[in-house]
């Protein structure tokens, strides 16, 4: 017992210190619960075949289906049109409209869908996105109206199920989930406010607000770090391959774009815009679009005979280049912003190794962290989850990473790129699939699981995916993997009697105060928990607690296994407990007391309210 126990508290410091991959932590604990003999190996691997598991991976799929075929964000975007310019409304709508998608699909996946819809539309009625974002990422929690709404839910239907009780129906959670997402709308509405400075409520920067491209620019200092510099024809650049030249190795700066004079028309020249890549061929005249400290750009030109381009000078049509003004001009090639998601696969690499430029054919301009801007030197710099990303490509290759929405989110397009739904014909047969996964789950035809994995198969088979792989892509492998490595060490803690140790602690402590008083302790040490793991996590620890505390008062296990899912999903004091609110951070300007702010005391009311509820919609 020892032994669990120092396992268990290892693992929660390696959680909280975030430094190593909480999938990794997990996997570490099972393995060494293996090798001190304390679980068989197929004791310790038995996570991977549980149908949680299995089920898990196959409801990643179906959500992946519904947003890949734009179904999602058509719903969405029709729903959200009735708000009109009343703030109430909107805000009412985006609660609701976030809370029900929530409902059956996974909360990460319904704010990265909710979080580009939800800037455009606060940019159309010209008020504050910070005062929706964070409500819309709460509220992809508060949306505990099914089964399948979040891991927890079907964690603790898998304990009560294995206790031998009889397992919770589709819509078991509907008036918990109605009950927390009605107390959400009414606290957050004048709790959001705090998110709002006192400028932007008088409306001083209600402009600044309804970003435009030029304001997008200004904002990452563009115009201050671009300048067009001439290729010679004594250059050492001409008829050289970028690649070969290795600018950006030696120089510190970008080459975005070359543009090409054609004279060959009698009556007026044209300008040839291109991305530069690395395959780009520099010729003589050609005109370098270079971003970098001026410094550095100077050396470059002095170095290799070029010719620094005065601003005032025109050279024709513009795409991205600097006005006479200073400012910047888009065409055919602008720029947009980008949030990373956690489960990215270029989250902790430089930005040297993300692969934007050969695989997207857009550049990174610029990162923001917070409230930091990061600007020069950043081919270098580490990319975190939540950042915000400033690329630049044309205007097509910028929609194209709409595709890859596990990776991230574009938030910073214009408006009639970012409303666009790129709907195609299998929408349809995804509702379809979805409708009769709901229907067979609500009236128990074939068991959940086996209801999953069948939508999952459909939804690859008629199409709604470009193929397999990016059905795979739409798996968050590391809460998959999360679960199934944590799973061992619940079954350890039964095992060596550990989980009845800490539930008699606990009702040897209130018991004699009633099994209501039992169930807020059971509550709030899971709210406190969940604030420095993740809730899969603290759901698979807290669940078999929650059963043999019930057992050994003698009462129902229900109310407190409710309690155990409710506390482990309704985090809402930090921005680092769950992935929506990781997801808003950088997107909504949000510092971590704005979370305290705001989260704290709807974490607190929801509990309490719970407290009582729980056992009169689930008596002793």
């Amino acid at each position: 017992m020892i032994i669990v126990f120092a396992i268990i508290v290892l693992a929660a410091v390696f959680f909280v210190w975030g430094k190593i991959r909480s999938d990794i932590v997990a996997l570490c604990a099972m393995v060494a619960l293996m090798l001190f003999g304390i679980l068989t190996p197929e004791e310790g691997l038995s996570g991977f075949s549980n149908s949680v598991v299995i089920m898990m991976a196959c409801l990643f799929i179906v959500g992946g289906g519904i947003f890949q075929t734009g179904l999602a964000k058509m719903i969405s975007t029709k729903i959200l049109a009735f708000a009109g310019n009343s703030e109430l409304k909107l805000f009412v709508l985006v609660m609701l409209v976030t809370g029900g998608i929530g409902a059956f699909v996974s909360n990460t996946g319904t704010v990265a869908l909710m979080l580009p819809i939800v800037i455009s539309l606060t940019m159309e009625a010209k008020t504050d996105a910070r005062r929706f974002l964070m409500p819309m990422a709460f509220a992809s929690s508060l949306g505990l109206l099914t089964l399948i709404s979040t891991p927890p839910n079907l964690i603790i239907n898998d304990t009560l199920v294995s206790a031998g009780y009889e397992g919770l129906s589709f819509f078991a959670f509907l008036p918990v989930g109605l009950i927390t997402l009605t107390l959400g709308i009414i606290l957050l509405w004048p709790l959001s406010k705090l998110l709002v400075s006192k400028k932007n409520a008088n409306g001083d920067e209600a402009k600044k607000k309804d970003k435009s491209l030029k304001q997008l620019a200004s904002e990452y200092q563009l115009a201050d770090n671009l300048y067009r510099v001439k290729v010679k024809g004594d250059s050492p650049f001409v008829n050289k391959m970028l690649q070969d030249l290795n600018i950006t190795r030696k120089y510190n700066v970008s080459v975005l774009e070359i543009r090409r004079i054609n004279s060959q028309r009698r009556f007026h020249k044209t300008v040839d815009m291109k991305m530069a890549g690395p395959g780009s061929t520099v010729r003589e005249n050609d005109i370098l679009y270079i971003f970098g400290k001026f410094e550095n750009v100077e050396t470059l030109v002095d170095e290799n005979n070029l010719t620094l381009i005065d601003t005032h000078e025109s050279e024709g049509t513009a795409a991205l280049s600097v006005s006479k003004t200073g400012g910047l001009e888009f065409g055919e090639i602008g720029i947009a912003e980008v949030v990373l998601m956690s489960t990215s696969k270029i989250v902790n690499k430089p930005v040297r190794e993300s692969g934007f430029r050969q695989l997207y054919n857009v550049n990174i301009l610029g990162i923001q962290r917070k409230d930091e801007y990061i600007l020069q030197d950043i081919k270098d710099e580490k990319m975190l989850s939540g950042d915000v990303l400033l690329v630049q490509g044309k205007w097509s290759d910028i929609e194209k990473l709409n595709q890859e929405s596990s990776e991230w989110v574009v938030v910073g397009q214009p408006m009639e790129k970012a409303s666009k739904i790129p709907l195609d014909h299998k929408a349809p047969v995804a509702a379809v699939i979805m409708l009769l996964m709901v229907l067979s789950m609500a009236f128990n035809i074939i068991p959940p699981v086996v209801s999953a994995l069948i939508a999952s198969i459909l939804m690859i088979l008629t199409g709604c995916f470009r193929n397999v792989e990016s059905a795979y892509k739409t798996i968050n492998w590391e809460s998959i993997f999360l679960f199934a490595g944590m799973f061992p060490l619940a079954i350890a803690m039964e095992k060596t009697g550990a989980s009845a140790l800490i539930a008699n602690g606990i009702v040897n402590g209130l018991g004699s105060l009633g099994p209501t008083i039992v169930l807020a302790g059971v509550y709030l040490a899971t709210s406190i928990l969940t604030m420095f793991i993740s809730n899969t996590a603290t759901a698979v620890l807290f669940a078999p607690i929650a059963l043999q505390a019930a057992l050994t008062l003698g009462v129902s296990p229900y109310p407190f296994l409710f309690a155990v899912t409710v506390a482990a999903s309704m985090c809402f004091a930090s921005p680092f407990s769950t992935p929506p609110n990781a997801l808003v951070m950088s997107a909504g300007r949000y510092k971590f007391m704005d979370y305290i702010k705001v989260g704290l005391p709807l974490q607190i009311v929801v509990g309490i309210v719970m407290v009582f509820i729980l056992p009169l919609l689930f008596p002793f």
